[in-house]
């Protein structure tokens, strides 16, 4: 049955990439997608990896199938580019990341002893950094290969984290909380003074929420994820502060701040209790 299972998964995926060949024929295929390049789809891609976050986040399989066949078509897209190009094709792509992974857990594929969490990391991060070793040579400074056209939040967390890895970093979380307060005081004095400087007060916004980041490193959590969570939380009580006022016979647009606020606070001891 699994051996069946396989088969099919390769067949899908041979299918796919005949669908896309298809697709790119410049004579017979679609004008839309044999004008993409590499550049033009990257924003495509980063939508599509949201959208199976979004999908998982929802916890409906059938949705998040999707989604990942959406985000599959990507790399499919891509490699069938770079293939045209004579670069690289899809089976290259599926073999580096087999190497990689390999690479990456001997204790799994070679062999060796299954250590533990913090073993398991620092392993991890030897391996790496050997990876990194061979790639240095293109690059001048220690930044130099973070990607920049990552999420503002993924990107404070791997500049900081690659940073950690030579020793600039806190020892610990308390100077990490107080960087934080430091840098809302200065947002506060921008918001105070006499004549404001908004380019100032967005410098120190941003100084801010890279200071949360970090904290949010120190304390183990993903600031992408905290923030993801914290926004559809918003999301679900906002909700029901409107079907709150929809049976009460009230119409938000009507409603003064503070009496929106008394049913925020209203269904925020609902979902408390």
């Amino acid at each position: 049955m699994q051996n069946e299972k396989n088969s099919e998964s390769e067949d899908q995926l041979a299918r796919l990439t005949r669908i896309m060949v298809a697709l790119r024929d410049p004579k017979t295929g679609c004008p839309w997608d044999v004008a993409q390049t590499m550049s033009s789809l990257t924003r495509y891609t980063i939508e599509e990896a949201y959208e199976v976050a979004d999908a998982i986040a929802k916890g409906n399989p059938d949705e998040i199938c999707d989604e990942l066949g959406d985000l599959l078509f990507q790399v499919v897209f891509y490699s069938q580019i770079a293939d045209e190009d004579h670069i690289f094709d899809l089976q290259d792509v599926a073999r580096a990341i087999c190497e990689k992974l390999i690479r990456r857990h001997p204790h799994v594929f070679a062999g060796e002893s299954a250590p533990d969490e913090a073993e398991l990391n620092a392993q991890w991060e030897a391996i790496k950094a050997q990876e990194k070793q061979r790639k240095d040579s293109q690059y001048r400074y220690l930044l130099d290969d973070v990607p920049s056209g990552l999420p503002a939040l993924k990107l404070a967390h791997k500049m900081q984290k690659r940073c950690a890895s030579v020793g600039f970093d806190w020892p610990d979380v308390l100077p990490v909380l107080a960087k934080v307060r430091e840098e809302i005081d200065e947002i506060n004095a921008e918001l105070i003074a006499t004549e404001k400087d908004q380019a100032a007060i967005e410098e120190e916004i941003g100084d801010a929420l890279f200071a949360m980041v970090n904290l949010a490193r120190h304390c183990k959590v993903d600031a992408d994820a905290a923030l993801r969570q914290a926004s559809h939380k918003f999301a679900r009580r906002f909700n029901a502060v409107e079907t709150l006022a929809k049976e009460r016979k009230q119409s938000l647009s009507t409603l003064s701040l503070h009496e929106m606020e008394k049913l925020w606070l209203e269904i925020k001891q609902q979902q408390s209790s």
